[in-house]
């Protein structure tokens, strides 16, 4: 028997497993509930004969793999003593910290790590899941203290800390080497801290503009090319009151997209990551042209778009109380279940505002990285290269239902998932979103500003004297 002990962090889900392995035993696991806490037991058996599992968990250590470690477990009152013998099983390991809490995500993780341990049949992977609100809580408390081989985070800015605390790993030889440079060029600068790689993203979910054609033929508009289209649409869609644009901005962040596609479509993604990171004024006048085109619209968004939530937004653009909503691609099911079809539901990317602008794109994108400490680094990088392959790219995505970064997968046959492999393969630079591009408490200010200033344009000026203010003060 083999048997690997796992403490499940409280909100974890750990999926079911099996499967047959190769020497002809198959994999069970148990959930036990003991006095200070929850614990997951993997077992290879030949036969699930759970008197069998307890017993041999309670008896003399087993050989479980790896290097010598003492487990002690506290399961209905019975100590539980498991150790790793100095004859393992495997001759190396791998152990990746990674949160997932769907079925969709635990599948998909699953399967990658069944195609990664075919691949390298000598390593043996220990995957530790948590919730995902406890996995952010202790992220920076376990890549300090014990770091793993792997982890999952996030691209941009919300990696910077963890970069300048020196607690990521710069990998830009691997991407050399396994031509991630191409294949992920869109995405490379997401990536890049200080002209160093600290990671390889594997899943994304695009921003657009999301619009009801059955509005569309009744305030007699047309498909906008530009930005100036779009404006003379919100007037025909005025017209037949029906909101030009919604979104719910009662958390805030939805408004977010809609600033960093007008200021990419008015200044460029180099601008407007440096506004993100404080290296320019907020009383700029280019921002305060990036405003006033945002100004332009403000009189047809949703006027109470601050009392609803995204998917109450998504609600008026089924029912044809609005004609656009920009939001992200993961609002597609939601819109399709709240009755629309894909013959009323378009999709497109952000009109273009200057055409001597290269069209950048809003993705937020999830990323693998390698804590320093990793006490297997080279497994590690063999994993951020086996992740990054189209094929498992293509695997991965097909799963989630989510969309491939690397530019020679293939997303899964979805009609709106294919539009924005399509606006994102071919764009300029991608950004994260404005509260992963900037620091918390400036995105913090600046979202209050955006809610602000969709309801009263003519504060402007205000609003943007206290964003400078409040940029002086974080990046002082």
């Amino acid at each position: 028997m083999i048997a690997q002990l796992n403490r499940k962090v409280d909100g974890g889900q750990v999926s079911k497993t099996g499967e047959t392995g190769a020497n002809g035993r198959r994999n069970y696991r148990k959930h036990l509930h003991g006095r200070d806490g929850e614990y997951d037991v993997d077992l290879l058996l030949e036969k699930t004969d759970w008197s069998k599992v307890l017993g041999a968990v309670a008896s003399e250590p087993k050989q479980l793999g790896g290097s010598t470690l003492r487990k002690h477990l506290s399961l209905t009152g019975l100590t539980v003593a498991a150790s790793l013998l100095s004859t393992p099983v495997f001759a190396e390991e791998l152990i990746i910290n990674l949160p997932r809490s769907t079925e969709q995500s635990i599948e998909a993780t699953e399967n990658l790590i069944a195609a990664f341990k075919e691949a390298h049949p000598g390593i043996e992977v220990t995957w530790n899941n948590f919730d995902d609100e406890t996995y952010k809580a202790s992220f920076r408390n376990f890549l300090a203290a014990n770091p793993p081989d792997v982890v999952a985070w996030f691209a941009g800015n919300r990696m910077r800390p963890f970069v300048e605390a020196g607690l990521f790993e710069p990998i830009d030889d691997l991407w050399a080497k396994a031509g991630f440079n191409e294949q992920f060029s869109a995405a490379e600068s997401s990536m890049t801290i200080d002209g160093n790689i600290y990671g390889v993203p594997y899943q994304q979910a695009p921003w657009a503009v999301f619009f009801n054609r059955d509005v569309y033929e009744r305030a007699g508009a047309s498909e906008p090319a530009n930005f100036d289209e779009f404006v003379e649409n919100c007037e025909k869609f005025a017209a037949i009151e029906v909101d030009c644009l919604t979104t719910g901005t009662v958390d805030l962040w939805p408004g977010a997209g809609i600033f960093d596609l007008i200021n990419l479509r008015t200044h460029g993604f180099d601008f407007h990551m440096q506004l993100a990171a404080g290296e320019i004024e907020w009383t700029d006048p280019r921002v305060r042209e990036t405003f006033e085109n945002w100004g332009r619209i403000a009189p047809y968004i949703t006027a109470d778009n601050a009392a609803i939530d995204w998917d109450g937004a998504a609600a008026l653009l089924a029912q044809g109380k609005a004609a656009n909503y920009v939001i992200g691609a993961f609002a597609v099911k939601t819109l399709l279940n709240g009755g629309m079809t894909e013959d009323s539901l378009g999709m497109m990317s952000f009109p273009t505002i200057n055409a001597d602008v290269p069209r950048a794109e809003e993705a937020p994108m999830d990323s693998y990285h390698i804590p320093v400490g990793a006490p297997n680094p080279d497994n590690a990088r063999l994993f951020l290269e086996f992740v990054g392959t189209p094929d498992q790219q293509t695997a991965y995505n097909a799963t989630t239902i989510r969309m491939p970064v690397n530019n020679q997968a293939t997303p899964v046959d979805d009609k709106y998932l294919n539009i924005g492999f399509e606006m994102l393969s071919t764009a300029e630079g991608l950004s994260q979103f404005f509260d992963r591009d900037a620091d918390a408490d400036m995105a913090k200010a600046a979202m209050e500003g955006f809610q602000e200033f969709m309801a009263r344009p003519e504060r402007m000026d205000d609003i943007l004297e206290r964003l400078e203010a409040t940029r002086q003060r974080i990046y002082k």
